[in-house]
Order: structure tokens, then sequence, then C-alpha cells
């Protein structure tokens, strides 16, 4: 969607501000899963609930042209299909979550999840290179065709690889009837929301999940009306080529780190000084340069530090609840993807209104700020799942 955003914006007559609003509503519907996603990869497992609801986030994704030639309230039609691909791709980082809890020893996690976390940046780098090709070929609906037509030969892959149809019978029905699976993943509710490393956690997510999730948003455009006679394939491929090998090197930094016997919480808190703290330094610099080259760097920069997060936050919540990390996870993405739709919004409200960008990177920096400086004075790496009586084990 960000890389079709200002074709789009033309053809149907949208200013920034219900640009905005079309950006930002991705997020009302990825809010609302995020918990349920979560519970039910700790129940059925994460790789059932990706399946399935990859399968219908395709059919969306590929459908969403056809959805706003339906008739002339295209802002609402728009609007309505990001909010049902939300839905659906809601669910995805929480069962992901919960399927690495449980698969994954401690001293592989990060490598384990920055490995997985470098397909998304992959996704979005082969989106933003041939979207961007087939934007000025063939107009944005070739770019919706392409993303969806790519998610369903996925699914058909693991269905037919990957995944028995037995299970995948016994997880519709266990969706179907409601029913638990087994009795052990009772969630212990007060008992992680007493925790103050637990809100740090969740602050954290926040923060890291709605600086991206703007810059995500808006930085095709700002290159776009910034740098008008720039190549598109730059600006939408570079940063995320950064960012691939960024999030492998801070995966198998973090776990190396750990193996040599640094203690888990410095090595989390580290990689959110470089996730949360310097990114935004970059993001900052993007608002004080007329160069693109520059431009380009400081965005590479910021987007590949980001990729950290996927080392140090986003593993701290297994470290923190590897019983129930889908659920502690979905809960933390939720609060992250609210702001995020806040943020979307805003920062388009900030253009709009101020006519400068350099409102949109403060509001990044002031984000991830308030999320570092919480992390590092509340954050923990022991486990609060346990019963009280056996904490300390």
């Amino acid at each position: 969607m960000p890389v079709c955003t200002v074709s789009m914006s033309q053809d149907f007559g949208w200013n920034k501000k219900e640009a905005g609003i079309v950006l930002s509503s991705f997020f009302w519907g990825y809010c609302l899963t995020q918990v349920v996603g979560g519970h039910l990869g700790d129940r059925i497992g994460g790789e059932k609930v990706i399946l399935l609801s990859a399968s219908a986030w395709g059919i969306i994704t590929a459908a969403t042209p056809l959805l706003a030639q339906l008739s002339s309230a295209h802002l609402f039609f728009m609007t309505f299909s990001r909010i049902l691909t939300g839905l659906l791709q809601g669910v995805y980082f929480p069962a992901l979550t919960s399927l690495l809890s449980q698969k994954v020893r401690e001293s592989e996690r990060a490598f384990t999840y920055s490995a997985v976390g470098a397909g998304s940046q992959f996704g979005t780098l082969v989106t933003g290179a041939v979207g961007s090709l087939l934007l000025d070929w063939y107009g944005w609906p070739s770019v919706f065709y392409f993303s969806g037509g790519l998610t369903l030969l996925w699914v058909c892959y693991v269905y037919r690889y990957l995944l028995s149809e037995q299970d995948l019978i016994l997880a519709l029905g266990v969706l179907a009837q409601g029913v638990p699976v087994s009795r052990h993943t009772k969630v212990p509710w007060r008992q992680l929301f007493r925790k103050p490393s637990v809100w740090a956690a969740i602050s954290s997510q926040l923060s890291s999940a709605c600086s991206f999730f703007i810059l995500l948003s808006w930085l095709p455009t700002f290159f776009e009306e910034t740098f008008p006679s720039s190549k598109g394939w730059v600006f939408n491929v570079v940063p995320w080529l950064v960012a691939i090998p960024a999030s492998l090197f801070s995966g198998f930094l973090s776990d190396h780190l750990i193996n040599q016997g640094y203690r888990t919480i410095a090595v989390r808190k580290f990689m959110q000084v470089m996730g949360l703290g310097l990114s935004s330094v970059f993001a900052l610099c993007l608002g004080h340069t007329s160069s693109f080259c520059k431009s380009v760097v400081f965005a590479s920069a910021s987007i590949g530090l980001q990729t950290f997060n996927h080392s140090g936050i986003s593993v701290n919540i297994q470290d923190l609840a590897p019983s129930c990390a889908g659920f502690l996870f979905g809960v933390a993405n939720t609060a992250g993807a609210l702001a995020g739709v806040v943020g979307v919004c805003l920062g388009g409200y900030l253009i709009e209104t101020t006519g400068s960008w350099t409102s949109m990177f403060n509001l990044v920096a002031a984000v991830s700020s308030l999320g570092l400086c919480t992390f590092l004075l509340f954050g923990e790496a022991q486990r609060v799942d346990l019963s009280p009586t056996h904490e300390d084990l």
C-alpha cells in the first residue's frame, strides 16, 4: 500500500489526511487480532494459525483493486479492504512468537527470530523493487495482484510439503468448536501484569512498532514528494536491502554475546539502544537534509537498525513468559498497532498542517525515546509466568 499511495491519491483525489486514513486503517484491524492470534498459537500451534490466515489475506490482497472499483466510494472500500487485511495479518507475529518460544532454545532465539524476521524485510524488498516496476508499467492494481499471488503460492507450498491435512482439519475443528486443546494453557493474567518488566516490554514493543509503522507508511511518499525526479526502485529497495543483513547480524551478535557469558537482559537492552535509540537519530537526520543520497543512507540506517528490535524486545517477551509468549506478544503488539493507527494518522496531520516532513521524523524520535527509556529502567529477563514458589528456578 505505501508503494501505491501516491499513484492512488492521484487517481482518487486523496489529500494527505485521506491517504493517512487509508494507510492507518490497516492497523485498525491489525490491533484487534493480536491477542487472539497469540492465544490460538499457544493452543493449536503457530504454524497452523499462520497458514490459515495467510490463505485469507492473500485472497483479500489480490482482490483489493476489484473492491476499489465497486463504486465511487473509493475511500470507504479501500479502507474496508485494509481493515480486513489487518485483521488477518494481525495473528502472524504473535503466532510466530508462540511457535518459536515452544521450539527454540533461549540461546538461539535471537538469531532464529531475526532470521525469520528477515523474511519480512525480504518481502518488503521484493515488493518495493518489483512493485515499483509494475507501478510504472501496469499501474497500481498490478502491485496488489503480484503480492497477493505470491502469498497464495507460499500457502500452496506449505500446505503441500510442510503440514499434513489432518493437522489442518484438527485446527479448523478447534476453531469451529471453540474448545481448548489442553487445560494447561491458562494464562496467568494477574501475575503477568503485576510485573514492571512486563509493562516495560509492552511499552518498548509499542514504541518500536509505532515508529516502524510510521516510517513504513510515509517514507515512500516522503521520497516521491521531496525528490520527484528520483527512481522509485532506489528508495523502495535500498533500505530493505540493508535491513536483511542487519537483522541477521543482530541475531547472531545477540546469541554470541549471551553464549560468551553476558547477562541476557544486558544484551537485550543493548539491542534496544541500537533499535530504538540510534535508529531514531538517523530518522531525525532525514528531516534535515536536502540530498537524495544522504536521505537514502539515513533511511537505510534507520530501517536497518530497527531490525535490532528482533533481538531485543521481541525475544525478551519470550524470556519473560515462554509458556504464553504468543498471548503476551499479542498484548504488546496490540498496543503497538493502536499506537501505529494514531501515529500514522498523526504523521499525516502534522505533514499537512506544518507543510514539513521534519515534524513527522520528530514524532518518530519522540516515540522511540520514550519506549527506550522505559525498557532501560524496568526491563528484565527473568521468567514471570511461573508460580511464585518456582520463580527463582
